[in-house]
């Protein structure tokens, strides 16, 4: 009899812990998960030579041949690495199948963190990134890999909320201050009085490594009352206004400047990041000198403008 009293408590504990967190799931964070409703990227939209791709690609003259360069990159740049696929790579070069792409295509769809890897490791030729992490360059280092980074266009660094939220603008400073737990509360910068939750994004992923460097060394700290109020979060724009779903959300201005593409290429908003070509110095494929001068050239260029971001050169 005590043996069974004993299992019927720790089953009624069970169930109220159960019932606890599926309250605090329903009522709190499911809310709070509404104010960036995302999803995984479809590679199927952005398959070169595809005639239902969603990227543009350019007439070049170019057409690589022999051995042609494994390229990869972060999930955010996937339509303009497509789109240069597209344009200079044959046909037979590309293979997706059931979903994904095939371990002979020279195209794969993978983040930042594998395509980091996989050029140290050798098995991308020349990866689309933002800057690599602290991590991701000690891991070259580690294995005696120098790698070449070169600028070829620029993106806004954005931050968004719930658009029922009623601030529209941050400072840098302001910014700061939330990801560092100074500021708490969205009535401290004109929202209503409610937690902020400062949301982040995994370690070594593009916009993480950003968001670090936009940080200047303060620490990211969690809000431990965040999960009860409205969050905030940060990617690049063409990411969240093209390439996920974005119902519910709004961009914040920063300073008083939108991240529209006309301030972006101006220069007046304030926080803008470029991305790479990167290969290893030591990679004898002739063919990514020509792969990576094609991206620095006016058709290259003009695939960067016209799938969403700013060109490095105009």
């Amino acid at each position: 009899m005590k043996k069974s009293r004993q299992i019927l408590i720790l089953i009624l504990t069970a169930a109220v812990f159960l019932c606890f967190n599926g309250s605090v799931y329903a009522l709190f964070t499911q809310r709070c998960g509404a104010n960036f409703e995302t999803r995984y990227i479809e590679p199927e939209r952005y398959i070169p030579f595809d005639d239902n791709a969603q990227f543009t690609a350019v007439d070049s003259e170019l057409e690589l041949s022999g051995d042609i360069p494994v390229i990869d990159g972060a999930a955010a740049l996937l339509p303009v690495y497509s789109a240069i696929v597209d344009s200079v790579y044959p046909e037979s070069a590309v293979e997706f199948q059931n979903g994904s792409y095939t371990e002979n295509s020279k195209i794969r769809f993978t983040d930042t963190i594998k395509a980091y890897k996989g050029v140290v490791d050798g098995t991308n030729d020349v990866i689309l990134c933002a800057a690599p992490s602290a991590q991701q360059k000690q891991y070259a280092a580690d294995q005696g890999v120098e790698l070449v980074y070169v600028p070829i266009g620029y993106e806004a660094f954005v931050f968004f909320v719930n658009e029922s939220n009623p601030v529209d603008n941050l400072t840098v400073d302001q910014i700061k201050d939330v990801y560092a737990g100074e500021i708490t509360n969205w009535k401290t910068v004109g929202g209503a009085n409610r937690p902020i939750n400062p949301l982040d994004r995994p370690e070594g992923s593009g916009s993480q490594t950003v968001m670090l460097n936009f940080m200047g060394g303060r620490e990211i700290k969690k809000n431990p009352l965040g999960v009860f109020g409205g969050a905030i979060g940060f990617s690049f724009r063409f990411y969240v206004e093209n390439m996920v779903a974005k119902s519910g959300i709004k961009l914040l201005s920063v300073e008083g400047i939108a991240p529209t593409e006309e301030n972006i290429a101006n220069g007046s908003y304030p926080i803008i990041y470029n991305f790479y070509a990167v290969y290893r110095k030591d990679n004898e494929n002739e063919n990514i000198k020509r792969l990576v001068d094609f991206i620095l050239s006016p058709e290259g260029q003009r695939i960067i403008d016209e799938n969403g971001y700013t060109p490095i050169s105009r």
